[in-house]
């Protein structure tokens, strides 16, 4: 993103690049490789499309979850933005506590993989759909 728009952050286009490496990711899963996805995801319907597109696959999720105090996140960040300050933006920490409400933290289940994958949510008939609604393949 930083690359592309600079120090503008368009949600429309977050959505379009994160779909076009997941594209990226399932054609590598085809061809045999192993691929880690280590952005997002933090909603239980996204991981759920993912999971549901491995399987699609023949591919085998393992799916990781890290939770980090607030502190950690900021020293983390403040170091981020100190050594490499082109590749992030500054976020506050009323932002950092905001999406930290907002992340649905994954279960037990889904860490172990022994949780069934959801139904697509209301008026998608499949998670294929799911995916191209949620990371759409241009900005809109």
């Amino acid at each position: 993103m930083s690359a592309l728009y600079g120090h503008e952050n368009p949600p429309s286009a977050q959505g379009v690049i994160e779909g076009r490496l997941i594209e990226i990711g399932l054609r590598a899963l085809e061809l045999g490789n192993n691929v880690v996805i280590d952005y997002g995801l933090w909603s239980r319907d996204e991981r759920s499309a993912l999971r549901q597109a491995a399987a699609d696959l023949g591919a085998t999720v393992e799916l990781r979850y890290f939770e980090l105090t607030p502190a950690e996140q900021r020293r983390r960040l403040d170091q981020r933005q100190a050594e490499a300050p082109h590749t992030t933006w500054p976020m506050s920490d009323e932002e950092l506590a905001e999406w930290a409400a907002i992340i649905d933290v994954p279960t037990p289940g889904e860490l172990a993989g022994t949780e069934p994958i959801d139904d697509p949510p209301a008026g998608f008939a499949t998670w294929n759909q799911w995916r191209t609604h949620r990371w759409p393949p241009s900005v809109s």
